[in-house]
């Protein structure tokens, strides 16, 4: 808390004037960075958008978004794995899956996507963001938009509804 207190350049009692505990500053942080991703993630989308379109989006916006802000990245991977998860709140949890859930949902209910678990569809979709955005922060590849499309159509051939 020390250091937290030291880089926002206050003192630690401070700290311990908004947040009962360290515990507490961790899961705020969690809900904000959710937040946030879920900002970038629809920044970016309009509902007169197809579906496809909005998909494309969503994919494409939360890769960038992770690419501009790794450490954001790397917070919400060490969080999910660490016992701090398990002390989240349901409406701290629950804010970004909805829209997600709510997303994937919707794809099935209109046959643009399969009908399959929602989750393992969620599961699939975002661990391939997450593993694009840090292979490009690991130098390995270099994610354009030319590259972020073509990953994003991968995605989306895995998930839709053959016609």
């Amino acid at each position: 808390m020390s250091l937290v207190a030291k880089k926002a350049g206050v003192a630690a009692g401070t700290i311990y004037h908004y947040f009962d505990s360290k515990d507490a500053l961790i899961l705020e942080l969690y809900t904000y960075t959710t937040n946030l991703v879920l900002e970038a993630m629809l920044r970016d989308n309009r509902e007169d958008m197809d579906y496809k379109d909005q998909f494309f989006s969503r994919w494409i916006s939360r890769c960038k978004f992770y690419i501009a802000n790794p450490d954001a990245l790397f917070f919400i991977e060490q969080f999910v794995n660490s016992p701090y998860h398990s002390q989240c709140t349901q409406e701290q949890n629950e804010c970004f899956q909805n829209e997600v859930v709510q997303f994937i949902d919707r794809g099935i209910e209109t046959g643009v996507l399969r009908k399959m678990d929602r989750r393992l569809m969620g599961i699939m979709i975002h661990s391939n963001i997450l593993i694009a955005a840090k292979i490009h922060l690991a130098g390995k590849v270099t994610l354009g938009e030319t590259e972020m499309q073509q990953l994003a159509l991968m995605a989306w051939d895995s998930v839709r509804q053959n016609h």
